[in-house]
């Protein structure tokens, strides 16, 4: 595998990864016991940290890319193994 690609499939993890983390570990004014600004939403985060979030979502990111990599040298799960309905009628004849 290509360096490159490694490293497109580390950003696609990392996205994923921010994206998943975004909810986690944020409260909002009233969670946090902080007065709101008029007009600010309910929900609107009071303790919101881009950089710890981007941290997370590194390691999250290279621990799932390490893993992406590893499967693909060393396949460990493979298109056989994630067929979970068997062989689609009609194709029984060409499977065998």
């Amino acid at each position: 595998m290509n360096w490159t690609s490694i490293l497109a499939i580390y950003g696609l993890f990392w996205v994923m990864s921010a994206f998943v983390l975004l909810p986690f570990g944020v409260r909002t004014h009233e969670e946090a016991g902080i007065e709101k600004t008029p007009g600010q939403a309910d929900s609107a985060p009071a303790n919101f940290r881009p950089g710890r979030l981007a941290l997370r979502a590194t390691l999250l990111a290279a621990v799932l890319c390490g893993l992406y990599v590893a499967n693909y040298t060393y396949g460990w799960v493979g298109p056989q193994d994630l067929n979970l309905f068997g062989v689609p009628p009609g194709l029984e004849a060409e499977a065998g």
